[in-house]
This record gives C-alpha cells, structure tokens and sequence, in this order.
C-alpha cells in the first residue's frame, strides 16, 4: 500500500490559532517539530523547548516561534519557559508534552539509571510541565494540554520496560488532572502513537515489511499526521473532548491477536 500525501504546512487553516500562545516540549526535531510547524502554519505563536541546540535554528524558520533550551524534569526550566511564554501576550492557550526518551531492556536487564532518567523525563517531566502551565491557564479561563504517549502505555511491550511503565503513568495523570482542571474549562487529552517514523525508529525498523504487515493500514506513520491530531486538540474543535486516549496507530491496537 502506497500512500503518496500527508497533511502538509498547506492543509492547515491559517488562522485556527491566531494569536495563541503554544508551547511544544522535544521540538527540535521528528514529531515535535512536525508539531511545531503545524501549530505556526495555523497562526499560533509557539515556544518550542529542548535540550538539543539545533531547536534555535528550527525556531528561527517558523514565524512567531522562540527557542528555549529547556530539561523537563527540572522545575527551574520550567519556570523559564513559561516566563518567556508569557512575555508574548500574557497568557498560555496550550502545551504539548512530547518530549520523550527510550531505553532499550527489560525487567532482569534494565539499568536502574535508566529507568530513572526515562521516569524523570517521559513522565515527571510531563508532570512539572502541567502543574507549570496551569496557573496561567486558570487566570485565561481555559486552555488544552495535549500529554503525547504511546501505544506501549496502553498494551504489554516486551524490551522497553521503563518507557511502557512511563506511558502507562502518563495516561493515568493525563485522566486525573482532566478531572482536576476541567471546572476551570482545560482540557487535558492524551495522543498515543503507534510507529511513527521519527529517529526513534532505526532505518531497519523503517524499512522492515514484517513491520508494515502488523498495522491493518499497512505501513508506519508520519509526524505530520500526529501534528494533525495535535491540532484538533489544542483549537476550538475539540472543545467536548477531555481525559481522553487518542490512539493514531494504523489500527494496530485495535487487531491485537
């Protein structure tokens, strides 16, 4: 199967996000820059954070957007990027917690050091991020986080222990603090990616047809239909959606034998 378009900078309604303030975590490259663009190519002013450096040129490229160089498992980031969010109008209208490490290993294998740092970054790392952008949201009147992850937080996932057990966690928080923040009108949703081909997949994953065979659409995502996603949960189209998994994975969970 052979599919020859993806929604591109072009598909996007330029003034969706007019005027909002959006910050994107792991925007340097893969799917939060795909993110990032998306957000830009529909008027939103978007702050995209990262630890790797080649996210200022990225920023450098997207009207309205700024780079912080940021680690989400440390507060006093946090309180940088939302300083330097707020600069811009006052406010902050969404977040989306994508940024995210793996590490390979298994119960008897994995190495204590990282299964901590994937702890502290997939998921404290989304937590610090949303406990830092609530205040604002609360005095907007509303907002959207958009906590991206992953198919391996919602079934078994053989060889990526720590990354599964972050997942999983994530998708918990995700409901509780929707739950939590949903009287002050935000909205807190959860996308969950099945393969994407982002450098998270090694070039042999990428091409490997057994693969492909697994996902009833026959082949591996793009980022650019993850940022699609994104975009429907941080605009005003999906105001009725809230503590909810969005799960973009060719149908692959769905047909789990």
């Amino acid at each position: 199967m052979t599919v020859t378009s993806y929604p591109a900078a072009s598909a996007y309604h330029p003034q969706l996000l007019t005027g909002r303030v959006i910050v994107v975590t792991g925007a340097a490259r893969g799917q939060g820059l795909a993110e990032a663009r998306a957000l830009a190519a529909c008027g939103a002013q978007v702050v995209l954070t990262d630890l790797a450096e080649v996210g200022e040129q990225a920023a450098a490229e997207l009207p309205g957007a700024e780079f912080v160089r940021h680690d989400v498992a440390s507060e006093s980031d946090w309180a940088t990027v939302i300083e330097v969010a707020r600069r811009r109008t006052g406010r902050i209208d969404a977040l989306i917690n994508n940024a995210g490490v793996a590490a390979p290993g298994g119960l008897l294998t994995l190495e204590l050091d990282q299964y901590r740092r994937v702890i502290d970054v997939n998921q404290t790392g989304a937590l610090l991020g949303m406990r830092a952008v609530a205040p604002a949201m609360i005095e907007a009147g509303g907002g959207s986080i958009v906590n991206v992850c992953s198919t391996a937080g919602l079934t078994g996932t053989r060889g990526i222990l720590s990354y599964s057990a972050a997942k999983w966690a994530l998708r918990g928080m995700t409901k509780s603090v929707a739950a939590e923040l949903a009287g002050h009108r935000i909205r807190v949703n959860a996308i969950c990616p099945g393969r994407i081909d982002t450098e998270l997949l090694t070039d042999a994953s990428r091409h490997d047809p057994e693969i492909a065979r697994k996902v009833p659409l026959a082949r591996i995502g793009q980022p650019d239909e993850v940022a699609a996603l994104a975009i429907y949960l941080v605009s005003d189209l999906s105001q009725f959606c809230t503590g909810a998994d969005f799960v973009i994975d060719g149908g692959q969970t769905a047909f789990l034998p």
